[in-house]
């Protein structure tokens, strides 16, 4: 007698990751049915039509619309939820980011709590690594429990903490966040956007391919071991797959076929603070639960060059002078761009991109350049705690100092020990109260929402949070 199969409510199923899980979701032949929900047009049509048969049904519809994503929910042993607006379109336009990042995964939430046994349904949210912020070296290892903060002018970055926040503290059975790192996929060297110069020539990201990432997303929903719930998790794709982000560069201009991304770039276009990225010193964790790491770095980008047109990387190649001056400057004199806001004189962008207009004109040719370097051995911030300790021993003394450690308190009179997802009340040293509970603060490394949207006074906060400050600079 055969099992029915897994029904698997996907969302973002035509985006890179997306379209890389439900080609894993179909290799499984008939273990899983999946509801793909996707917003009507042309584009969709054609990618889904691709994975049309038994086993198969598309809701069309969108991610803010309560009543379809509660009816998808109810039919579902497992939600993926990887639709997201994502930058760089969702940094210009804030509003409609959060209604479609937060909102979803409060609909989502909604669903399963209305459900007669909502432990019958797992919840995979998805986040990213862009919600720590700028972590360049020396500070360029992580792990889940470091400062959540969010680069300045990263809206995307902000709507993934918060809808972090939702799924943590939501009181569902079988959840799980997943903290995305970078995924190379072919798509991905064929982006054309002001956002491709804002990433620092110093800084670092391990990142992982779409279809190990949806390797993953299949092992799970195929039957997750019980310690991979109620978690957050980074997805890395281990030690081979830490790149400064100089190498990344250079394995991109050797997809396309230019030799040396020097040939396109100035090393001024490059911002030189502000992004995001670091090394996972916990993305093991990951793996020894659901294995899913097979891929390699140089299959990777073989893929991605693949996927150019006929003829583009011999022509990259022999006009790259031509495409630099107009194509590749234009571009990121653009609005977001880095030269851009050189051109403009904003003061608050350059900033951003730089500190200052100053240190800018410092940069210097790529004749100075020295490739980066960074120490490949992991280091561990302080998380101002007893790590030892395990949860079901946290008491109020080792919350409350892990409050002061923040510079703020637990104001809750009353925290019984171990009760690690119960919400508590906190005060952080701006004098801003807010609820969280003890797993959110010490285990994924949430402090007061209200700060985490202050990027611009940032460094005044980490003068009174100790633990904050190990990454501010």
């Amino acid at each position: 007698m055969t099992s029915a199969p897994t029904t698997v409510f996907l969302t973002g199923g035509t985006g890179a990751w997306g379209k890389a899980t439900l080609r894993a979701l179909r290799a499984r032949g008939d273990r899983f049915h999946v509801i793909a929900l996707a917003r009507p047009g042309r584009r969709n049509e054609a990618i889904l039509r691709r994975f049309a048969g038994p086993g198969f049904e598309i809701a069309w519809g969108d991610l803010t619309d309560a009543a379809l994503i509660a009816a998808c929910v109810a039919r579902a042993d497992v939600v993926l939820h990887l639709g997201a607006l994502v930058s760089p379109a969702a940094d210009s336009q804030p509003e409609r980011t959060n209604a479609v990042n937060v909102g979803s995964i409060r609909n989502i939430v909604a669903a399963v709590r209305a459900l007669p046994d909502p432990s019958r349904v797992g919840v995979v949210g998805v986040g990213s690594i862009a919600e720590s912020g700028d972590r360049r070296p020396p500070v360029h290892w992580g792990r889940i429990g470091d400062p959540v903060r969010v680069s300045p002018g990263d809206v995307y970055g902000q709507s993934k903490v918060a809808a972090e926040r939702e799924l943590v503290e939501s009181g569902l059975p079988r959840w799980a966040w997943l903290r995305q790192t970078g995924i190379v996929h072919p798509a991905m060297i064929r982006i054309r956007d002001p956002i491709m110069t804002h990433p620092t020539l110093d800084g670092v990201l391990e990142w992982a391919s779409d279809d190990d990432s949806a390797r993953l997303l299949a092992n799970i929903a195929e039957g997750a071991p019980d310690e991979f719930w109620g978690d957050v998790w980074h997805v890395g794709g281990g030690q081979a797959w830490r790149l400064t982000n100089w190498e990344f560069l250079q394995a991109t201009a050797g997809a396309l076929g230019i030799g040396d991304i020097r040939r396109w770039f100035d090393r001024n276009w490059f911002a030189t603070r502000n992004f995001h990225g670091f090394w996972f010193s916990d993305s093991d964790r990951l793996e020894a639960l659901v294995h899913f790491r097979e891929d390699t770095v140089a299959a990777a980008f073989r893929r991605a060059g693949a996927g150019l047109p006929p003829g583009v990387r011999q022509a990259a190649q022999a006009v790259s002078p031509i495409v630099k001056r107009t194509v590749i400057r234009p571009l990121i004199e653009r609005p977001r761009g880095t030269l851009g806001a050189i051109r403009r004189g904003d003061e608050r962008e350059i900033e951003t991109f730089f500190g200052s207009l100053e240190a800018w004109r410092a940069i210097g040719d790529w004749s100075t350049f020295v490739p980066p370097e960074p120490s490949r051995v992991p280091s561990r911030l302080d998380h101002g705690y007893d790590e030892s300790r395990a949860p079901d021993t946290w008491d109020a003394a080792l919350l409350a100092g892990a409050a002061d450690f923040r510079g703020g308190r637990l104001v809750s009179p009353d925290a019984p020990r171990g009760a690690v997802r119960t919400p508590l009340e906190w005060a952080c040293a701006e004098g801003h109260r807010f609820t969280a509970s003890p797993w959110l603060v010490l285990r994924a490394g949430h402090w007061c929402p209200e700060c985490v949207r202050d990027t611009a006074n940032i460094e005044h906060q980490a003068e009174r949070n100790r633990f904050l400050a190990q990454v501010v600079r």
